[in-house]
């Protein structure tokens, strides 16, 4: 339907599914590609009720099943149960994969003419390998298209605080593969880890870009960066404001759950107040 459309099946596409996958061997993965995901966002009708159900209910007795889907140009990674109508022993793995084109080519342009494409939910553009092994087992990665280090974490932070005030400002860590489960902590100069808390709001950093487009007086690229949307994979620490003046480093870390640990840095000042 126009000018929104709802995701589903057709029935010669289910009389398709339901021909093949009895000839399967459950011994191994079974990835199902689609493009509108198959999961819907509070108070919206994206796909079919029934459509999923009859799917799910297709799947139920596979047991090694991973679901990728494309459409929303963000990241996220979605576990269906029960309340969505997944039956089967396990929660169902919906991998909702960010895009080479991020947020369609916008943003402005690096020295290279390429331009910035960060997604509304703070991810960089990039594309995501998936190795399977034997045993339906598999593992998945996201690689920023354009970082020589391959950074998995974004990371948002003031460059100066005044020493002695409230710690009402803190850093923010987009982790690019992060859910909801994803242990992610911090730690200031050599200091102990603590957690970070997950947060659900806008990438500040996308945020500052919005603010820099609303603030020029022409475009500054073809199309300016996408409007700042709620990140599901954005976790926030405070930054203590008690410590020497000067600078001070932040270290964040991430478990991936098959990278595992993967790390990012930035910098914060702390400066005395002046008369």
């Amino acid at each position: 339907r126009k000018p929104a459309y709802i995701g589903g099946f057709r029935d010669d596409q289910f009389a398709q599914l339901e021909a093949r996958l009895p000839a399967l061997r459950k011994d191994r993965l079974l990835v199902v590609a689609l493009h509108i995901p198959l999961f819907e966002e509070p108070g919206k009708d994206s796909f079919r009720d029934g459509d999923r159900e009859r799917l799910f209910a297709l799947l139920r007795d596979f047991p090694h099943v991973l679901v990728v889907s494309a459409h929303s140009h963000a990241q996220r990674h979605v576990f269906h149960g029960a309340a969505s109508g997944w039956q089967g022993p396990a929660p169902l793995h919906e991998y909702n994969v960010g895009t080479a084109s991020g947020a369609y080519w916008s943003g402005v342009k690096d020295a290279a003419g390429i331009p910035d494409a960060t997604m509304a939910d703070g991810t960089p553009n990039g594309y995501a390998v998936l190795d399977v092994m034997a045993g339906g087992t598999y593992a998945l990665a996201w690689h920023n298209a354009r970082d020589a280090a391959d950074t998995s974490i974004g990371l948002h932070a003031p460059r100066v605080l005044r020493r002695g005030a409230y710690p009402g400002w803190g850093v923010f860590a987009n982790v690019y593969m992060g859910m909801d489960d994803t242990r992610v902590e911090y730690r200031i100069d050599d200091g102990g880890w603590l957690p970070m808390q997950k947060v659900l709001q806008p990438d500040p950093a996308l945020l500052a870009e919005n603010m820099r487009d609303d603030a020029a007086e022409a475009l500054r690229g073809f199309d300016r960066s996408p409007e700042a949307e709620v990140s599901q994979h954005l976790w926030r620490g405070a930054l203590p404001t008690t410590l020497d003046a000067g600078e001070h480093r932040i270290e964040v870390r991430a478990f991936d759950r098959w990278r595992g640990e993967v790390r990012a840095g930035t910098r914060y000042r702390l400066q005395d107040r002046k008369p």
